[in-house]
């Protein structure tokens, strides 16, 4: 195996590793700077690597990761939009509050109100699969939504 081949090999166990840090710990302080330097790259190379294999930046998958769980959260319906933005991780409610819209296509206070009778009577393991936000390069190639 050639020297580029095993470092590729090398980089995809450090960004799966990573992937799997930020899907554990998506409610604690996480940033790209902290999680290169727990693997032992730099930031730069860890965001470019890290969209090469997933097809989005670091902080994306991050906060998708915690719009999901923000859904499941608010679907439960007892806690506030602001208790839910700091529960999964988010220290601004106008931040959450957008990167929700863009990824759910209502505002988080609208899905609140919506959720509440949108699954009922429907298991939560089926309501968690067809509630899951779908990002724009998803959207686009599934025809979802």
């Amino acid at each position: 195996m050639a020297n580029s081949d095993a470092q590729r090999l090398r980089d995809l166990a450090l960004l799966r590793r990573v992937r799997d840090r930020m899907d554990r710990e998506y409610a604690r302080p996480l940033d790209v700077d902290a999680l290169a330097r727990w693997v032992g790259m730099s930031a730069g190379h860890l965001s470019r690597q890290f969209k090469k294999a997933y097809g989005e930046s670091p902080y994306s998958y991050l906060m998708t990761r915690r719009i999901e769980r923000a859904m499941t959260l608010l679907r439960r319906g007892d806690l506030s939009v602001t208790d839910v933005c700091f529960e999964v991780g988010c220290s601004s409610l106008g931040t959450f509050s957008t990167r929700f819209t863009e990824l759910v296509g209502m505002p988080p206070s609208v899905y609140k109100d919506k959720a509440e009778y949108g699954t009922e009577g429907i298991p939560a393991c089926v309501a968690k699969q067809i509630t899951r936000p779908v990002r724009n390069r998803e959207a686009q190639v599934s025809g979802r939504r």
